[in-house]
């Protein structure tokens, strides 16, 4: 009996060793979401909204302008945390700093789901 609840125990705790990474499902892949991969791929008038979900994937938001065309939005977000130092003998310390970047892409469609216009805000604060 003793031996039946060690292999058991034992078998439990190789199962608890996965770990798991919050906000990661599998491999997470790099973001196409970039400058170049725009500029050399989303073309105003021949660019589909199937080529963009390929690209891309889903868009952050899905919205309808005032000429009723549809319109996505996607946006990618970073923030680099910089840790402070402390040098004891000089009594000096460093402060941590942190800095974000933001890439938003807005695509309109026109009324055959063709690209028809896009912009690209960019910014690093």
């Amino acid at each position: 009996m003793y031996k039946i609840i060690l292999s058991a125990l034992f078998v439990l705790s190789l199962s608890s060793c996965n770990s798991y990474k919050y906000g990661t499902e599998g491999n997470a892949q790099k973001s196409n979401l970039t400058m170049g991969v725009v500029k050399s791929k989303v073309i105003k008038g021949e660019t589909s909204q199937d080529e963009i979900l390929k690209l891309f994937g889903s868009p952050n938001l899905v919205s309808k302008n005032k000429s009723n065309l549809e319109v996505w939005s996607y946006n990618r977000m970073s923030v680099e945390q910089k840790a402070g130092s402390t040098d004891f003998f000089a009594g000096e310390r460093a402060s941590q700093s942190s800095s974000s970047r933001s890439f938003d892409l807005i695509i309109t469609f026109d009324a055959n789901d063709v690209v028809s216009d896009y912009s690209v805000v960019a910014t690093a604060f």
